[in-house]
Order: structure tokens, then sequence, then C-alpha cells
């Protein structure tokens, strides 16, 4: 336990601030440090957390009670790319006329559904029947934050292994000329011409003639 008056004057030799940190404290507590400092890395650290936070959606599908084996692999889809984002989705089957009376049926299909997308959701509200409808919830086996971390991944290194177009016509440029220069015959050196010869010097002179004298 410190003086005010002794925490004081620490912190002016220490060429900081006197921050009082726990004020409902008996007796209240208090810390030495850089309080612009402080603040800025306080700052930043609430900017990244909000940055990282993802609100999850309540994504809804309706299905019908007689639904063709097409329309529920499309649908199912529909369901796993929610979940698979990290999304709620709330499925709700609409009854027609006397199939409301037939409400096991409904309760089959949510399950089956369940079932199909097991690996990406789970079942977060039992289905239930309102009136002409009957709902389900599901729920996401990861977190949404988990989920768009995972795409960024992805997307980062598919964007890695794609060229772009300078870099593919720059590929196609190079391998056109090593393949000319591969095609074309190699040059001979050309000869040298033979030096010229001075005939002054190099060609030989003809024997001078004997003179006859007369008998």
């Amino acid at each position: 336990m410190v003086a005010t008056g002794v925490a004081l004057k620490l912190a002016q030799d220490a060429d900081l601030d006197l921050v009082e940190v726990a004020p409902e404290a008996r007796p209240p507590v208090a810390k030495l440090m850089d309080f612009g400092k402080f603040k800025y890395e306080s700052d930043m650290k609430a900017r990244e957390a909000r940055r990282k936070q993802a609100n999850t959606l309540l994504k809804e599908i309706r299905f019908r009670l007689k639904i063709d084996p097409h329309d529920y692999a499309t649908k199912k889809g529909h369901v796993e790319r929610f979940l698979s984002a990290g999304d709620k989705v709330k499925v709700m089957i609409m009854f027609r006329g006397r199939e409301q009376s037939r409400p096991e049926m409904g309760v089959r299909l949510l399950q089956r559904l369940a079932d199909d997308v097991a690996e990406l959701g789970f079942v977060e509200s039992m289905p239930k029947q309102d009136g002409r409808n009957m709902t389900m919830v599901l729920g996401p086996v990861k977190k949404k934050a988990d989920a768009k971390s995972e795409q960024r991944k992805r997307s980062a290194a598919v964007d890695a292994q794609r060229k772009t177009k300078s870099e593919v016509k720059a590929e196609a440029r190079a391998k056109a000329a090593s393949e000319e220069k591969a095609a074309a015959p190699a040059e001979q050196p050309a000869e040298a011409p033979a030096p010229e010869q001075d005939e002054s010097t190099s060609a030989p002179r003809p024997a001078p003639k004997p003179s006859q004298r007369p008998s």
C-alpha cells in the first residue's frame, strides 16, 4: 500500500501516468502506465473483436409435404449451404387440404432432412405444428466466425493458384520465342576473304633471254 502523494511522485519520476483501475476497491487500486499507449491498445483490441464478430442469420426454406426427389435434393442443397456458412435454418412444411390430418408425415420428412444434414447441423428446435404449417429449426455445427475464416482461407488458396491474364500472356510469348529460337538453323560463320597479293612482289618474273652474238 502506497500513499497517493508517493504514487504521484513515482509516476512523475518515471514519466508515466497514475491510473485508477479499481476505484470501488478498498483501498482503491491504481497503476503506473502510459495511458495514451494503453488507450490505443484497448481501441485496437476492441476493433479487432468487432471485425471478427459475426451475426448468425436465420434463413428460411419451405417444403411441400408431397415433394418430388429432385426438388428435395435442391432444397436440401440450400440447407447445407446455409449451415456451412454458419447460419441457422428454419424449415417449414406447408400442409394443404386434408394433409393437415397427417402431421406424422411432416415429422418424418423433417426428421429425414435432419438426418441428411447431420454433419453440418443439429436440430435446435423440434418439429411443431402451427396451424397449416410445421416448422423445425436447424443450428449450424460450426460458428459463423469459423465458417467465414475457412471461407477466406479457401478463397485465398484459389486466388494463389489462379494465374492472371498478363501472366498467361507472358508465358505464351516466352514459349513462342523459345520455340522459334529452337527451330531456326544455326548460322554458318562467313569465310574471311583471301588477302590480295601484290603483283610486284609476289608474281614470278620471267628469266631474261640470253643474248646472241654474231659469229
